[in-house]
């Protein structure tokens, strides 16, 4: 299947920095008789870009975060996020990974009696050791936390319950305990589904200033194809669990990532 996108750069173009993020030929299915979810998938994810992951439901966009970070099984290929080759880990090296990479999800997953504080300090227990996991937290974690919280604009709501909280607020509390883990790399599975279109626009802002100021990668799944254009720096579109569309956002069209849906098919339905 052709891919639509930017032509290849020349020798002087291209960029001198290495991927954090390398997939080639990934191949996903989660039982031997399933089809494949994700056939043959390349991704190279850089320090500091947003890249805008497009497709209809089933395309196999949720399958390829979780491949990144062990949850969906790797038939083929390979996934190196950093030093880690996801396929050969055990364990142990799963946990390391995991928490070296924030997770923002469409649902929130706070947990909505605890404090909004309380809920960004939870991305510092991997790394903090007992006391954490006891419900204590050093003074120097709050300390962060409340610097987390005031540069994602909340502050202020530091110490309500997160349950109190509109989706938009909830949703930046999310963003500022994935910050607490000291992410690599930050993976948002549709994380303003939920939203309306203003608080749509700044969380997807506030991802994309996080992605330059910090210099990682953040692959946020989209369904809305203005939001994608408007907020990444690179969008790719699966279809069917091949990319179809890969390209700069500023080189890309509406119709250029057309092929991404199936609208044909839908029509020829009607």
């Amino acid at each position: 299947m052709s891919i639509v996108g930017t032509p290849a750069l020349s020798a002087q173009q291209k960029p001198v920095a290495e991927p954090l993020v390398s997939i080639r030929e990934l191949r996903v299915r989660y039982a031997p008789q399933d089809p494949f979810v994700l056939d043959g998938v390349d991704l190279d994810l850089f320090r500091g870009e947003t890249v805008a992951l497009l497709g209809s439901s089933g395309s196999g966009k949720s399958t390829l975060m979780k491949a990144l970070t062990g949850f969906a099984p790797i038939h083929s290929g390979s996934v190196r996020a950093g030093d880690f080759d996801v396929a050969k880990l055990q364990r142990g090296q799963l946990r390391r990974l995991r928490s070296q990479t924030g997770q923002v999800f469409q649902q929130f997953n706070l947990v909505g009696r605890l404090s909004v504080l309380t809920n960004v300090l939870t991305g510092s227990l991997y790394g903090a050791g007992a006391p954490n996991m006891l419900g204590t937290f050093r003074s120097a974690d709050r300390k962060r936390a409340l610097e987390l919280l005031d540069r994602v604009g909340i502050a202020h709501k530091a110490n309500e319950p997160a349950r109190s909280l509109s989706g938009g607020q909830q949703q930046r509390v999310a963003i500022a305990r994935a910050l607490m883990q000291n992410p690599r790399v930050i993976l948002a599975d549709e994380p303003v589904a939920s939203l309306d279109p203003k608080m749509s626009r700044t969380v997807l802002e506030l991802l994309q200033q996080i992605a330059r100021e910090d210099q990682i990668p953040v692959l946020v799944s989209l369904h809305v194809l203005p939001l994608a254009l408007a907020h990444s720096d690179r969008i790719v579109g699966l279809r069917h669990g091949e990319i179809v569309v890969s390209g700069h956002t500023a080189d890309l069209t509406a119709e250029m990532l057309a092929p991404v849906y199936d609208i044909d098919e839908e029509e020829e339905d009607e």
